[in-house]
């Protein structure tokens, strides 16, 4: 069997991103460990999703194109949240918001069409995929929309935000590895449900932090007494524990992609 460049080097930063983003949840949040496993995770992703997007535009798989587009989408968005100073959207967020309108159009629209059809499928897939991520990139649309409208995002919400983008990307790509490719894996993972749980893990890491980020006042006392500190770092564009001093002190050892 032939693999094409593009192929492996997307096989390879999916391995990586899948990798790293493990080794992300083990670090201490907030180290330069930490950190440089973030970035790691960041560029893998976007190498991933490009290539992926790329090679379904050669074989014009309109399905695999929109999730490549997504996943890029988020990675890039959740990261200049992390980078981006409190209260300055600026022209990323314009073409963020953009992308992800085309996203959501597309993807219900093909599932109207896939559910419509006679056979249930559009392009391969039913209408139950395009809906799911469909559904995802109307919320992604709003929230972009709420930052444009506020002039910014800060405290929890954007931490929120970082988080939930992050973890739904790193999903993508694990359901993407784990549950469309089962055949990959021997079959005690598949009958045991070790596979599936890989592949919502991400989600449930996510519920769990969006939980305590929004909902506790532990956070909530972090967010004030280290309000100074945060400003400080983000103002350098620092990517260490996700450019937000707070959420630093708040997290602790804890996992958060």
């Amino acid at each position: 069997m032939t693999w094409s460049p593009i192929l492996l080097f997307h096989i390879t930063a999916g391995v990586v991103g899948l990798v790293s983003g493990g080794v992300a949840v083990a670090l201490r949040k907030g180290s330069r460990r930490h950190a440089v496993v973030g970035i790691v995770f960041v560029v893998s992703m976007l190498c991933m999703s490009a290539a992926g997007a790329f090679m379904a535009i050669v074989k014009s798989q309109p399905g695999n194109i929109l999730g490549g587009a997504f996943t890029f989408y988020l990675v890039a968005t959740a990261w200049m949240t992390a980078r981006r100073r409190e209260g300055t959207p600026g022209v990323f967020e314009w073409v963020g918001l953009l992308v992800v309108l085309v996203i959501a159009t597309v993807e219900v629209t093909l599932g109207t069409e896939a559910m419509r059809s006679p056979t249930g499928l559009k392009y391969g897939y039913s209408f139950g995929p395009y809906f799911f991520i469909g559904s995802v990139a109307v919320l992604a649309l709003a929230g972009d929309i709420r930052v444009l409208v506020r002039g910014g995002i800060s405290g929890a919400q954007r931490i929120a935000r970082h988080l939930w983008r992050m973890c739904f990307a790193l999903f993508i790509a694990s359901s993407s590895v784990f549950l469309a490719r089962q055949h990959l894996f021997p079959a005690v993972m598949r009958k045991t449900g070790v596979l599936i749980f890989l592949s919502v893990l991400p989600l449930l890491l996510m519920i769990f932090w969006l939980a305590r980020v929004l909902f506790t006042n532990a956070f909530r006392r972090t967010i004030t007494s280290s309000s100074k500190r945060t400003l400080g770092e983000s103002s350098r564009g620092d990517f260490a524990g996700i450019g937000m001093a707070g959420f630093r002190a708040s997290a602790g050892t804890q996992p958060h992609h």
